[in-house]
């Protein structure tokens, strides 16, 4: 029996375990489901008669060898920076590896050897990246395939709560991991280009230059720009694009009040704090606030980001009790960003009943037969309980119906990619529409750049 072996047992894997277990009976394939902790791995395999659980280490070089050469296909759920460890090992035993992470240089740099030996290297196979790639390559592809030329691309995507768990001033909760969410638009300018002129926002301006999107059913949303938008000219080829971005999407007044934050520089990621783990919420505030032997923290706050007393930014810094002097951050050693997301944590983490959203938009312009066009295509997903989560659903789908095809031999070209061929993405998409994962699109005046939907 055909064997597949899963690394990392965290809240994403959920949905991907759900979909192999029920198709290893009439796929006849076992799990092997490795995880630091063995009694995580043996709980997700709900006991199931075609999976194991078990301990696995990746920086186990024995653990981690014996279970890949036991493996036909890895799936590596890890964080980004620890597939490697796994990618050199499928590479030394000719086993095929599936990840939703972003291609790193030392994954590429494994690519002439993938080729060589057959394998198939499949990564950015989750939601963002993944479905998005697919959603957007696809019509892209129909596009071209009419003799059309593309003059704009847009694609923002969002994890949010679901409209009927909305209940905080934020219209926000985690749904994926807290850390990427709190040093979300660091380490360099956001990079785009808009009707054929370059653009940059440097990080302190991220989160007040925001684009307003509309979904029918669901409302409006804002979205702040991504680091780099401009790699997606070659991966799509759209290197003669006018217009180019890609964002994150949130309910609108989420930027303005993030904002907050990074003026104050809670998000800073760069420094420790001494004696972090003594400090109350209070004195955590205070450390970013000027001296004054009259002004309450309060007050200091309020002068230092210019809001007054009655305005909602208010009442959302009041709704985190980030002004406690109870609550500890408890942190050793925490950087100011570790420090604020351990605060949010403690609002913003989904309770076991509550529902989380995924939320993807994209825009084409083309031109077609002298005439400018645009489409409008956008996707909702609602995710059903804290454990099984939309998040979970279009990260983890993907990842194993790729996984099942390579293993059946239905993907096989070979090396280090992503999803963006007709090969791969025309029939994930199509199953994926079983799963309510539905993209929906309108034809649209073409616009180009509309100013009027830009915020400050």
């Amino acid at each position: 029996m055909r064997n597949i072996l899963i690394i990392g047992a965290g809240r994403s894997a959920t949905s991907l375990i759900m979909y192999l277990l029920e198709k290893s009976g009439a796929e006849d394939f076992r799990l092997t489901i490795g995880d630091i902790s063995k009694k995580n791995a043996e709980k997700i395999t709900q006991g199931h008669p075609n999976a194991t659980g078990i301990e696995l280490d990746v920086f186990n070089e024995d653990q981690r060898k014996k279970a890949i050469q036991g493996a036909d296909l890895v799936i590596s759920m890890l964080p980004a920076r620890f597939h490697i460890e796994a990618a050199r090992d499928c590479i030394a035993f000719n086993k095929h590896l599936v990840t939703a992470s972003y291609v790193s240089k030392e994954m590429q740099a494994l690519d002439e050897e993938a080729r060589k030996k057959g394998l198939v290297f499949m990564n950015e196979i989750g939601v963002d990246p993944g479905i998005d790639h697919m959603s957007a390559m696809q019509v892209i592809d129909r596009i071209r395939d009419k003799g059309g030329k593309m003059l704009l691309f847009e694609s923002f995507t969002g994890g949010l709560i679901a409209p009927e768990s909305d209940n905080n001033l934020w219209h926000y909760k985690f749904t994926w991991n807290p850390r990427n969410v709190v040093l979300a638009g660091q380490g360099g300018a956001a990079e785009f280009i808009q009707e054929g002129t370059y653009k940059y926002i440097p990080y302190h301006r991220l989160f007040r230059r925001t684009e307003f999107l509309d979904i029918d059913g669901f409302g409006r949303f804002e979205a702040y720009a991504n680091r780099n938008s401009l790699k997606y000219r070659s991966v799509y080829g759209l290197e003669d694009v006018l217009t180019l971005y890609r964002g994150t999407m949130r309910r609108v007044g989420f930027s303005k009040a993030w904002n907050m934050f990074v003026q104050l520089g809670m998000t800073d990621d760069s420094y420790t704090i001494p004696n972090s783990e003594e400090l109350s919420y209070r004195q955590y505030v205070n450390l970013f606030l000027p001296y004054s032997p009259t002004d309450s923290i309060e007050l200091k706050t309020r002068h230092a980001l210019k809001i007054d007393q009655d305005d909602l930014m208010w009442y959302k810094l009041l709704e985190l009790d980030i002004f406690s002097a109870e609550k500890m951050i408890g942190l050793k050693d925490a950087t100011p960003a570790k420090a604020l997301q351990k605060i949010l944590m403690d609002k913003w983490t989904l309770k076991q009943d509550e529902k989380d959203m995924i939320v993807m938009y994209h825009k084409f312009g083309y031109e077609l037969d002298g005439k400018k066009k645009q489409i409008d295509s956008n996707m909702v997903s609602i995710g059903e309980d804290q454990t099984y989560t939309a998040m979970a659903k279009t990260v983890g789908l993907p990842v194993a119906m790729a996984a099942l095809r390579i293993l059946n031999k239905e993907i096989t070209t070979p090396g280090v990619q992503i999803p963006i061929t007709k090969e791969v993405y025309e029939p994930i998409l199509k199953e994926l529409t079983t799963f309510d994962i539905v993209f929906h699109e309108y034809q649209t005046e073409y616009l180009g750049y509309n100013p009027d939907n830009v915020s400050a």
